[in-house]
């Protein structure tokens, strides 16, 4: 089976509760159930990683790519917009990765519209909701 991680960046964790009319009610819990019900289907094994804290979601980067990881699926929450560190990272892992937000970018504030991390994704997914995750697993065995 294909390793896949999911890492999820700043307030994930509060999913449920942070901004229902945009994220919804349902949990970060919720939300890996899901993907890893999609995973095992796809034959993935998935490990989930989430921090609020831009240097370890980097370490964790490196460490997943270290130990066999073959691809990402992330959603940096606010640090897709500022961080060249991540997007370095990735980018460095040499891994595809698909990069998804839960609401749509585009539509949100004009800081949120660009994406730094994008760039070193073979994909971006936007404004789909949790779907858009298992829309991330789907597209991943062709970059594999």
């Amino acid at each position: 089976m294909k390793k896949i991680a999911i890492l999820h960046g700043p307030n994930l964790d509060r999913l449920g509760r942070r901004q229902p009319a945009i994220y919804g009610t349902a949990t970060l819990k919720d939300l890996e159930k899901m993907i890893r019900a999609e995973a095992k289907k796809i034959g993935f094994t998935v490990t989930f990683f989430q921090s609020a804290h831009e240097g370890a979601l980097v370490d964790k980067i490196h460490a997943l790519t270290d130990r066999g990881t073959e691809a990402f699926v992330v959603n940096f929450g606010a640090y897709s917009h500022t961080s060249i560190a991540l997007r370095d990272a990735l980018a460095a892992s040499g891994l595809p990765a698909v990069e998804v937000h839960i609401s749509d970018i585009k539509k949100r504030e004009k800081f949120r519209h660009h994406s730094m991390t994008a760039g070193a994704c073979r994909a971006m997914i936007s404004g789909k909701g949790f779907p858009g995750y298992l829309e991330a697993l789907q597209r991943l065995p062709k970059y594999l």
